[in-house]
């Protein structure tokens, strides 16, 4: 399947998840940068409280787009301990670049949540949204902040994933929601006509735009 736009999606997803509609116990978050354009959809046809995940994914040395795992600004973090043995990665590289990211995070929220209070996720049942997933280290750390933060169920929903890793995320999640799965996964992009970098400034658009709809 191939979607027009990251919105699109969302619109898309949304029409599965209509069981979810009005309901006071429930919230969409949107992994930054990303997932926050496709769950502000869900959110919006569904009537429910739109919240942000802020995860880094961890860059390997030399290769910052292979991910050896994400964290997020709270210290939560997934890693591939193969592709870390593998690669020779030392513990202060590692180190150093976890420090790195979770600063980077926590830079990120605050510009976020700079005039709004963020979206509790204790005692709701939780949608967990991304454009896509590729290694799933992200979304993973996103179940296990999901968890930590006291959710009651936790529902994943995305437009397309790749096998294997939808396989494993599956088993960590109450329900899970997927349009597409093409046995051939390259990258996310790829299932997308247009897949723009998303900006910080358009985040913050869309959370005005969800709260003057609301």
């Amino acid at each position: 399947m191939l979607f027009q736009d990251r919105s699109s999606a969302g619109i898309s997803l949304s029409a599965k998840l209509q069981k979810f509609k009005d309901q006071k116990d429930v919230a969409v978050f949107g992994l930054a940068r990303g997932g926050v354009v496709v769950a502000y959809e869900i959110a919006k046809e569904l009537h429910i409280p739109l919240g942000i995940i802020i995860v880094r994914k961890v860059g390997a040395p030399g290769n910052e787009e292979l991910a050896l795992g994400a964290v997020t600004e709270k210290g939560e973090g997934i890693f591939n301990s193969h592709l870390i043995n593998l690669l020779g990665v030392s513990p202060d590289y590692l180190k150093k670049q976890i420090e790195k990211e979770k600063e980077t995070a926590k830079r990120r929220r605050q510009f976020y949540f700079k005039n709004r209070t963020p979206i509790e996720m204790a005692g709701k049942r939780v949608i967990l949204v991304d454009d896509g997933i590729a290694t799933g280290a992200s979304m993973r750390v996103a179940i296990k902040t999901a968890r930590a933060e006291g959710a009651k169920k936790i529902i994943l929903a995305v437009p397309v994933a790749a096998p294997d890793s939808l396989d494993l995320i599956k088993k960590e999640v109450d329900e899970a929601i997927c349009l597409s799965i093409p046995s051939y996964f390259e990258a996310v992009g790829a299932f997308y006509k247009e897949f723009d970098q998303v900006s910080d400034d358009q985040i913050i658009r869309l959370l005005e735009k969800l709260k003057s709809e609301g």
